[in-house]
């Protein structure tokens, strides 16, 4: 860490000298708690604009899904984050450092896992791992990081081969490990889980939540249950704009479905479509209704007011609202 000082010219009083006084100060680092902050975020290629306009911010300890169709400008605006791809507008800022102006200080905050995962397949496991070390530049810290890498990705059966006889889901497997080789504060990662069997599924989603407990992760699938089974909030881009960022219970809530509910009094159809919210009522025999909307939360609320303004008892009361998949759908197919 330099030591560093100001110098201050000064004339002491009755006398002609000038004195410098030297104010020592120590350079210490800027914590941020956005890890990731993009700002108006665009990239057009000729006429076609792949990402518009695009602004959201990631903090520590998230792990987010990055969702979209194909084509929608995800692998673009990771690209773009990660300073592999220069944005025609916009700014994207990671732990404080500006991609465009300082670029080699965003590369050393983030590890970062394509989604073609380029790897040296000439290159047996442990060589192309100490090759990328050295291009971080770990020096004394090679060879232990490697061990606990080969080992956490469960590469360590392996360890000996060269990348190109592996199976491709142990090649994702190195992938990983070479992003996460240098200790990174910011994970960017593009179809993880890619050609991953089941058992291999559950080890690289335990390990990304892991690291997602002190690092900010930002992952693209298009695998919904590893979504949400990982992250604690999504981001869903179309046609390269944001058209989705919260929570996926939030999502949940906000998203069609129905709310089903059992009175010990009959309800008729009408007054039950007039609750705010509802859109339509379906008698399910015996006082139990299903009560559909867009807004399940507003109905559940509604509900309650109903029962208490017209006296009526509530034996049951649940929701069936969207899976991630069809939240997905119904917001990417409009």
């Amino acid at each position: 860490m330099p030591l560093q000082f100001m110098a201050y010219t000064c004339r002491h009083s009755g006398l002609k000298e000038n004195y410098i006084l030297k104010l020592y100060y120590f350079s210490y680092p800027i914590k941020h708690s956005m890890s990731i902050t993009v700002t108006n975020l665009s990239k057009v290629y000729g006429e076609q604009q792949a990402v518009k306009d695009v602004s959201f911010q990631l903090n520590k300890g998230e792990i987010v899904g990055f969702l979209g169709p194909n084509g929608a400008g995800k692998s673009t605006t990771m690209k773009m984050i990660t300073g592999f791809l220069p944005p025609t507008a916009g700014k994207a800022v990671v732990c404080g450092f500006d991609v465009a102006t300082s670029p080699m200080e965003v590369r050393k905050r983030v590890g970062y896992l394509a989604e073609a995962n380029p790897l040296y397949h000439d290159m047996f496991v442990r060589e192309f791992l100490e090759f990328i070390a050295g291009v971080h530049g770990l020096g004394a810290q090679t060879a232990g990081r490697i061990d606990e890498m080969i080992a956490r990705t469960g590469l360590t059966p392996e360890r000996r081969k060269k990348i190109g006889a592996l199976s491709k889901g142990y090649k994702q497997r190195v992938g990983l490990a070479q992003a996460l080789l240098h200790n990174p504060e910011v994970l960017i990662l593009d179809e993880p889980t890619s050609g991953l069997d089941p058992n291999q599924l559950a080890e690289i989603r335990q390990l990304i939540k892991e690291v997602g407990q002190d690092k900010t992760v930002m992952l693209s699938t298009h695998i919904m249950q590893e979504v949400e089974a990982m992250c604690s909030r999504v981001i869903i881009i179309n046609k390269g704009n944001i058209i989705a960022d919260d929570s996926i219970s939030a999502l949940q809530q906000m998203g069609s479905g129905f709310v089903q509910v059992s009175f010990g009094e009959t309800a008729t159809r009408e007054e039950l479509e007039a609750i705010a919210g509802v859109s339509r009522a379906v008698d399910r025999d015996n006082n139990t209704w299903q009560l559909y909307s867009d807004d399940l939360e507003t109905v559940r609320k509604s509900l309650l007011q109903f029962a208490l303004i017209s006296n009526r008892n509530i034996l049951s009361l649940h929701s069936n609202s969207q899976s991630l998949e069809d939240i997905f759908r119904e917001k990417t197919q409009k």
